[in-house]
Formats: structure tokens, C-alpha cells, sequence
């Protein structure tokens, strides 16, 4: 197992949730970090809440603008030199019933969680080939291993991740690149307030299994370590993480369970 004292890591969706505390975990471990999300503000007091401001970097970043990427990339690549570990953690969440969902929904989900993530990773991929290694650690959800009501878009995008990142993995075993999956049950973020509902606003209520999620800072070592060991997928939760060997052995049985529960 390689300690990731030290390394370089860039993480997007920074600016709060799993992605602010893992900055803070990292910072404890003397990375040196570039951090990005859209909000750029925020973003810098989460460099001004870390032990060692000097080895963070803000780079503000849209997963939805993909052109930019390669610009980006470059930018990234100019304050530590080659990057060993790209964290794609940034993401939006849903709460709506098919019926009702607005078709632009379903495309700023994919374009957010799926496409941008797709997009960051390829520009940055041919440095990490050049240099012979790199690991690229994509936080997706159980939701990207079986569904649930509500959610379908997400799930879509979740799904397409692994898809994705499974393929990479094979493809670039040869050149060193490793590749983590890691999967969040329910974890005490913002998720479900920023989720999109039917016409594309924000839900802006939080529900109750989101509340007694894994803190945030708790998530953020069990992730540590499941990066450090370069597991292929790590699913990190509570009693939630019961349906991914469900979904395997089970589907009919979760079918009914994750119906019975309902949580929106």
C-alpha cells in the first residue's frame, strides 16, 4: 500500500461536502492540492481553513464548459509539475419522477456528472501516459450500481462513470494509470438540497437519510484509505451499501426493499 503523503492531488467539487473534507485530509498529509469548482469564493475559504495554504492552489473550473478542459489541465500542470491523482468527485444530484422530468434535466446531468468528468479525464490522461503513472479516483454512488426511485438521471450519469472508468482502467493498465471507483451511500452533504427537481431547480430541502449519512470527515479517511490501497471500487456507507451484493444476488428482493423505502 502507497501512503499518499506528499502527492500532488487536483480535486474538483471542492468547494464543500466529500470533496471539502477530503482537502482538509489531504492537507493534513502535506499534499500539495489544487482545488476547483465553480465557486470560486468559497473555494478560497477552504484554502484559508487549511493547516498549509501554501500548498493549495484554487482553480476555479465548469464541468459543463468541456472545451476548456485543456486550458485547464495546462493551468493545473504549471503550479507542482505532473499530478499524480485526479480526484473527479464534482457532481449534481436529482429528486423527480420520470414522467415530470423536463428533457434539459436528464442532458445537465449527463453533462455535469458524466460528460465533464469524461472530458477533464482525457485532457489530463496524456500527461499522465507521458510520465508512465497517475490515478485517476472518480467518486460516483451506489446509485452507479443499482437504482432508485427519483433518481433516474443520476443514476444514468452514475452508471455511464463506472462504464467509463472500468474501460480506462484496461486500456492503461500498461501505462501505470490506476483507477478508483469510489462509491457514497448517503453522507451528510448538500446533495439532496442541490439536487434538480423536475423543471431543473433546486430541491433546497435536505431529507432524513441524507441527515444521519457518515460525516463528512469520516467518509473522507475511509476514502483515503480505499485510495492508498488503488481498490478498484470501494463502496462506503452504512447499512445502505447492503444493496450492491443485493443488486448481484438478490434484485428481485432489493427491487421490492429499495421500493418499500422510498426515500426521497
Amino acid at each position: 500500500m502507497k501512503r499518499i503523503n506528499g502527492k500532488t492531488v487536483w480535486i474538483t467539487g471542492a468547494s464543500s461536502g466529500i470533496g471539502e473534507a477530503l482537502t482538509y485530509a489531504l492537507d493534513q498529509k502535506n499534499c500539495k492540492l489544487i482545488i476547483s469548482s465553480r465557486n470560486e469564493e468559497a473555494l478560497k475559504i477552504v484554502k484559508n481553513n487549511c493547516t498549509h495554504k501554501e500548498n493549495v492552489i484554487v482553480l476555479p473550473l465548469d464541468l459543463g464548459d468541456f472545451e476548456s478542459m485543456v486550458i485547464r489541465v495546462k493551468e493545473a500542470l504549471s503550479f507542482f509539475g505532473p499530478i499524480d491523482i485526479l480526484v473527479n468527485n464534482a457532481g449534481i444530484s436529482q429528486r423527480s419522477l420520470i414522467v415530470e422530468t423536463n428533457f434539459n434535466v436528464y442532458k445537465k446531468l449527463m453533462d455535469i456528472n458524466y460528460l465533464g468528468t469524461v472530458a477533464l479525464t482525457k485532457a489530463l490522461l496524456p500527461h499522465l501516459i507521458e510520465h508512465k503513472k497517475g490515478h485517476f479516483v472518480t467518486v460516483t454512488s451506489l446509485m452507479g450500481k443499482f437504482g432508485s426511485p427519483y433518481r433516474s438521471g443520476y443514476c444514468g450519469a452514475k452508471h455511464a462513470l463506472h462504464g467509463f472508468f472500468d474501460v480506462l482502467r484496461m486500456e492503461h493498465e500498461k501505462d501505470n494509470i490506476d483507477v478508483t471507483m469510489i462509491c457514497p451511500g448517503f453522507v451528510q452533504t448538500n446533495v439532496a438540497k442541490n439536487a434538480l427537481t423536475a423543471n431543473g431547480s433546486m430541491q433546497e430541502s435536505d431529507d432524513t437519510a441524507t441527515q444521519n449519512g457518515l460525516p463528512t470527515k469520516v467518509f473522507a479517511k475511509k476514502m483515503i484509505r480505499a485510495i492508498e490501497r488503488k481498490k478498484f471500487e470501494a463502496y462506503i456507507g452504512r447499512g445502505e451499501v447492503k444493496g450492491i451484493y443485493m443488486k448481484r444476488f438478490f434484485p428481485k428482493l432489493l427491487h421490492k426493499l429499495v421500493l418499500r423505502s422510498q426515500v426521497r
